[in-house]
């Protein structure tokens, strides 16, 4: 009895594993001058034009989410962003009281605006509107772009034309992760809004998005505490047995 016991306390604690399942893109919509093509199906689409930030996203709030998938520039011509968006919510780009995350990549270090743009791998709070100006080339928060934190091995290396890579995120209300063909490249903490999640292009043509799977998170590791507390249900059970006598 009091194995089974203990047995269910730890099924109740422990985190429950999720499969991951595809998602059906064709009820996203899209934000700026982009031109998002939909495979016909409906698990990949391809932004194909080069212009002012532009974001395909989900429409719903996605904290609480891991989302995996590919990414490939299906071109060599042109070198600037893409990426994905976090906490968006449907007009953001254009919304002066926007709180969102952006995670960019850009292929090659470029001066335009009056400034930089880097390349390499990196996670920004934008906090209004998001347009062809230099808080989207360079990060800059006169431009309402706050940069947080720039990736592991890709803060200051480009993404290659004609590779595919692969990416993983998770989202919560605290904590963010975004990991690389299996290498975690960003993980910042913090108190993140909710929102959509989405895929960003900016002044890049040709990048396909395809195989998105979304689960849930992983949950928080156990508590240090769990060994007492289950020495504590066994004692307790033992003092019943005791008691029984």
């Amino acid at each position: 009895m009091r194995n089974t016991f203990i047995a269910a306390v730890c099924a109740a604690l422990l985190p429950v594993a999720a499969a991951a399942a595809p998602v059906d893109l064709s009820t996203w919509t899209a934000n700026g001058n982009g031109s998002w093509n939909l495979a016909g199906d409906n698990n990949s689409v391809k932004q194909t034009l080069n212009n002012n930030p532009t974001v395909f996203i989900n429409q719903k709030n996605s904290q609480g989410l891991a989302l995996s998938g590919t990414i490939k520039v299906e071109t060599t011509s042109d070198d600037d962003f893409i990426g994905f968006v976090l906490g968006y919510n449907n007009g953001d780009l254009t919304n002066g009281a926007a709180d969102y995350l952006l995670i960019d990549w850009k292929q090659g270090n470029q001066t335009y605006h009056g400034c930089t743009g880097s390349a390499g791998l990196s996670i920004s709070r934008v906090s209004g509107q998001l347009g062809d100006n230099s808080g989207a080339w360079c990060h800059d928060p006169a431009n309402n772009v706050t940069e947080l934190q720039r990736a592991t091995t890709f803060g200051n290396t480009g993404w290659l034309d004609n590779t595919e890579y692969t990416f993983e995120l998770i989202f919560t209300g605290t904590n963010v992760q975004v990991s690389v063909n299996g290498q975690k490249e960003l993980d910042i903490n913090g108190s993140f809004a909710n929102g959509s999640f989405g895929f960003y292009n900016y002044s890049q043509a040709n990048v396909r998005y395809a195989g998105l799977q979304e689960e849930i998170a992983p949950a928080v590791p156990l508590p240090a505490s769990l060994p007492l507390m289950l020495a504590g249900f066994g004692g307790l059970a033992a003092l019943r047995r005791k008691a029984r006598k």
